[in-house]
């Protein structure tokens, strides 16, 4: 289906901010971006999704297989009564029985967390099976690069990939260009300044390959 989301900014990367600017979606690829009002004149029979503030491509987590692989999210409600809402590392991570199939339903948890922070893709590699499977069916890419091994040391600590002042094109998996993958973040903020400030907790949806992941309620 043919989608525009349209945003009061919208930041490429690799070309100028576009303010109330639009994205236009046909399946899994970017088939326009532009001023709203040119995009979705070209396409009267669009359907359109109006987001706040400002919308940037899918960003990449290079501490994601970290995450993944090396933290333990709790599982809510329940388990975070106890353990905490994580992510645990170190000797707190040491202290729980970490069967394969605990490990993947953790993985689970966390791919949620990445998509709500606007993650779709984490620096791998991934050695664990049942995590991969946990990716896969996220739909989160892997690749390749320097993972950030780094500890966890606070509730939430490296889901957020602008975390420690990285700027933003350091951190997204690609441009949005017409002819790439459809994968976009939406961030309740006004501008990228204040998004680098209150960092990707901000995130308000998250389109994965055309198709939208995560909206915040």
């Amino acid at each position: 289906m043919l989608t525009i989301h349209a945003a009061d900014l919208v930041v490429p990367v690799g070309a100028e901010p576009i303010a109330r600017g639009a994205v236009a979606v046909d399946g899994t690829t970017v088939v326009a971006l532009g001023p709203y009002e040119d995009v979705a004149a070209a396409r009267p029979a669009a359907r359109v999704r109006r987001w706040p503030g400002v919308l940037t491509p899918g960003l990449r987590n290079d501490r994601g297989g970290f995450l993944l692989e090396h933290a333990y999210f709790p599982e809510d409600p329940g388990e975070s009564d106890a353990l905490g809402p994580g992510p645990l590392t170190g000797d707190a991570l040491a202290a729980l029985r970490m069967t394969e199939a605990r490990r993947g339903n953790s993985a689970r948890r966390c791919t949620q967390k990445l998509l709500a922070h606007g993650v779709v893709a984490v620096t791998g590699p991934l050695g664990i099976a049942a995590v991969r499977q946990a990716v896969r069916r996220a739909g989160l890419a892997v690749g390749g690069g320097v993972a950030d091994d780094a500890p966890a040391t606070a509730s939430g600590a490296g889901l957020d990939p602008l975390a420690g002042g990285a700027p933003l094109a350091s951190v997204v998996a690609h441009p949005l260009a017409v002819g790439s993958r459809a994968d976009l973040a939406v961030f309740d903020v006004p501008d990228e300044a204040a998004l680098r400030a209150r960092g990707t907790g901000t995130c308000v949806a998250t389109v994965l390959g055309g198709r939208l992941v995560h909206r915040r309620r």
